[in-house]
């Protein structure tokens, strides 16, 4: 699996956890991101994917 072609996106939190679903708070800390206007570079993958449309009203992708 993993990721073949080393593809990234680069995902910030743009919007306050405060008040969102536990699930929600989940997948912004498996993504890695810890505080407001905190970018990352994950894996271009389905299941980094289907976390950012999960949580996509808080973050910001640039792919």
């Amino acid at each position: 699996m993993g990721n073949p072609l080393g593809k990234t996106l680069k995902v910030t939190l743009v919007k306050s956890l405060i008040g969102t679903k536990r699930g929600h708070r989940a997948c912004v800390r498996g993504l890695g991101l810890q505080r407001l206007n905190h970018t990352v570079e994950v894996a271009d993958t389905p299941a980094t994917r289907g976390m950012i449309n999960k949580v996509s009203y808080l973050v910001r992708c640039e792919g």
